[in-house]
Order: structure tokens, then C-alpha cells, then sequence
């Protein structure tokens, strides 16, 4: 046992890289709680401008078989916790018909949100939003995806935008379905974003630090200055990741083809 902590002291030293891994929060929540801070998060969407009018949507996990998701139509700045939807794998509304939500249908985009529950069984929760600089840059072809930031690799490895698909429809779920294997946050190319995390706080945080990176991005390349990192400082980067077991399999594949760091072995399953 302590050789092998030692073994990580040095992997660590080696790095340089004292960066903390966040521990995910996996304490059960009751359904009042879920549909609090559902709540919670639509408003920080709306107060932080990261959806406008009766843009984006919310849902969670419930159970085996049941999710709890914001209704189609509503500002998030304006939405109550008991006008939230329960709906099953089909996207179908669940339970009693009757109180606040009675005639509410569910988020018209709930097909992707379901997509990525099916894919990703450690997913509690997952955030679409519309951040409109993240967007501006999918529509003028800039990508997040190339290693400019430390902390975007870190944290994400990279933001992958997903193909173009029509809004909501089942197109959707289609063009995340090999992303969102590997990343929590996706630029939807034209769109907006797609979060998922073990919380809907954690999957709103995500979406933060996905629009703070357009607008470094977008920042920078108006600069003229968006020099990314050089190849030996994502591989120290990477090697954090790995030793963390953050490194999802195909990872270091879309490294090589992004940000030309092709010395890394590829990632085991």
C-alpha cells in the first residue's frame, strides 16, 4: 500500500499538477429537493443570460424509469418547481394528471436529455442551454475544442461541437449519441450547449465554464491571438487526467486530430 502511494506522489511531482479533482456528489435527493434545484438552475440560466425567452431545459433523474424536466413554454426565470414534468424513457408525462402541471407537456428537446441518460448511467442530470457566444462562434465555424486553456483540458479534455440537427426533433439525440460518450459539455452547431453532470448544479457549472471559454475563445481570435497550447503541456495536462481516471475511451484519439498531441497512447475502455 505504500509503495503504491508513493508511486502516485511522484506521478503527481512529475506533472507538476496539484489541481484537485472534484469528487462527484452522489447523495440521493428527494423529488422536493430535485425540483429545487432544478429551480435553482433555471434562474441562474436566465439571470446569467445563458437562455432568453423560453429557451433551454432542465431534467434529472428520478428513478429507474422516471425523470423530472422542465415543461415546454416557460421562461426559466419565471418557472415554479411544482410546474415541473415527470416523464418516462418515451418522453411520455407520468402520474397524476392534475395540480400545477397538469397540462404542461414536457421540454420539447427531452428526446436528446434521454439520449444522454441512455448512454451515460453516471448522468443524474443534464442542462441545454442557448449561450449566445458559444453559439455565434458554432455558426462562424470557430471551434472550443482546440487547446488553448489549461483548465478547459483539465476539466473536459475538450468541448466537441455536435453536428447541426433540427430543433427539437429526434435528429437531436443523433448527432450527441457518439459525443456525449466521451465529453460532458457539447456545443449543439447552431444551437446551444449540452451539460450533463451527477447534478443539476453540476451539470449548470459545466455550462458556465463552456461560455467563459467562448469568450475567451472568441476574445482571442479577434486579438488574432489564439496560439494554443503547445504540445508537451497538454500531455502533462493529459497525464493528470489519467492518473485521475478521467481519460474516457477515444479521448486521446480526438487530441491527436484537434490539437496534434499524437505521442499519447490511446485510452483503455
Amino acid at each position: 500500500m505504500r509503495h503504491a502511494t508513493r508511486a502516485r506522489e511522484i506521478s503527481l511531482t512529475e506533472t507538476g499538477i496539484r489541481y484537485q479533482k472534484i469528487s462527484p456528489d452522489v447523495r440521493p435527493r428527494t423529488e422536493p429537493q430535485l425540483r429545487e434545484e432544478i429551480i435553482q438552475v433555471c434562474h441562474l440560466m436566465w439571470q446569467k443570460g445563458y437562455v432568453a425567452a423560453t429557451d433551454g431545459n432542465v431534467s434529472a433523474r428520478l428513478g429507474k424509469d422516471r425523470f423530472l424536466c422542465t415543461p415546454s413554454g416557460f421562461s426559466k426565470g419565471l418557472i415554479r418547481a411544482e410546474q415541473l414534468v415527470v416523464v418516462d424513457w418515451e418522453a411520455n408525462p407520468v402520474g397524476p394528471a392534475y395540480g400545477a402541471a397538469r397540462d404542461l407537456l414536457p421540454s420539447s428537446e427531452m428526446l436528446t436529455h434521454l439520449e444522454a441518460y441512455r448512454l451515460r448511467p453516471d448522468v443524474q442530470a443534464v442542462v441545454h442551454a442557448h449561450p449566445p457566444i458559444a453559439v455565434a462562434l458554432s455558426i462562424a465555424g470557430i471551434s472550443l475544442a482546440r487547446c488553448l486553456l489549461p483548465e478547459v483540458v483539465l476539466a473536459f479534455c475538450m468541448i466537441p461541437t455536435a453536428k447541426y440537427s433540427t430543433p427539437s426533433s429526434a435528429e437531436g439525440a443523433e448527432v450527441i449519441r457518439e459525443l456525449i460518450t466521451r465529453y460532458d459539455a457539447l456545443v449543439l452547431s447552431r444551437h446551444g450547449s449540452l451539460t450533463v453532470g451527477t447534478t443539476a448544479v453540476d451539470a449548470y457549472l459545466k455550462l458556465e465554464k463552456l461560455e467563459a471559454t467562448a469568450l475567451i475563445t472568441k476574445t482571442l481570435v479577434e486579438l488574432g491571438k489564439d496560439h494554443p497550447l503547445p504540445p508537451e503541456e497538454v500531455a502533462k495536462l493529459v497525464a493528470w487526467r489519467q492518473d485521475q481516471g478521467l481519460m474516457k475511451p477515444g479521448q486521446t484519439e480526438d487530441l491527436c486530430t484537434e490539437c496534434g498531441v499524437c505521442t499519447l497512447p490511446p485510452t483503455k475502455p
